[in-house]
């Protein structure tokens, strides 16, 4: 029980000075040493305070990031194995210094840096896919619309590509994205013959300036251009031509397999009624 007698504090607000009430004595440094040395304890105190139990977490996502940004600043493509094996010692490094109050929060950011650089290394060898390196006319494409997007002046669609045939093509993009014109664009699922004008996805228009072609990297999209509304279209005929099962046909195959297995467990019946 709480003990009835005891007294009560009371939270008050604070009272602004009035000419009444004395004056604060502003505390004044003898000289520069003593200035330091004020300055030193208030850095000490504020390190201490932000180097509390749990007031470091939110700095970890921030070098995680940090380890994604290098991997976009590096200079060439690294190797996967070795970004995995930097953030297996620098793991192993935090466990290790994990009773030192200095060195853990150090290795620990470390090792969550080298964790966002692995991460995105082994994004990029998981969505690793043919770019088109140089501009191609009148390439023929075949495939599946993946995507559908509506603009204010033209339609674009992502279409996967099943086949890709074109003068200058050595590797065929597994995605494009074309532009068509306003309302001709096919729905998405169809499946489209088409002849386009391809060109490698945008780089940078100015130094700094948004990465068009690493956005489409991420996206699996190998190339981009544009094609005319008429031959954009979707096709039976097509589908057929290039193998692919229509919904009837898949219909049909699948009545005449069942009819099939029907007569041959009559026949098996018929035998074993005459044995």
């Amino acid at each position: 029980m709480v003990d009835q007698g005891r007294s009560r504090g009371r939270t008050e607000t604070w009272r602004p000075w009035t000419p009444a009430d004395p004056r604060p004595a502003l505390a004044w440094p003898d000289g520069l040493a003593g200035l330091a040395r004020n300055l030193t304890e208030s850095l000490r105190r504020w390190a201490l305070a932000d180097v509390g139990p749990g007031r470091l977490m939110p700095w970890l996502a921030v070098a995680f990031g940090f380890g994604i940004i290098l991997y976009f600043t590096a200079e060439q493509e690294p190797a996967i194995w070795a970004a995995i094996a930097l953030a297996v010692i620098a793991g192993i490094g935090a466990v290790l210094a994990r009773r030192r109050p200095i060195a853990f929060p150090l290795t620990l950011a470390i090792a969550a840096a080298a964790a966002g650089f692995a991460t995105a290394t082994v994004k990029r060898a998981m969505i690793a896919h043919p770019v088109l390196q140089a501009p191609a006319w009148n390439v023929e494409i075949a495939g599946f619309v993946e995507a559908r997007e509506e603009r204010e002046r033209s339609d674009r669609i992502v279409v996967r590509v099943h086949l890709m045939d074109g003068a200058r093509i050595t590797e065929k993009p597994d995605r494009v994205r074309i532009s068509v014109r306003r309302g001709m664009a096919p729905p998405v699922g169809a499946f489209v013959e088409l002849k386009a004008h391809l060109s490698p996805p945008l780089a940078p228009l100015r130094p700094g300036g948004y990465d068009f072609a690493r956005d489409s990297y991420f996206q699996r999209i190998g190339a981009s251009g544009s094609c005319s509304a008429a031959s954009a279209r979707s096709s039976l005929r097509s589908r057929r031509a290039y193998g692919f099962a229509t919904p009837r046909r898949s219909m049909h195959c699948a009545k005449r397999s069942t009819a099939a297995s029907g007569r041959s467990c009559r026949a098996t019946k018929a035998r074993s009624r005459q044995h």
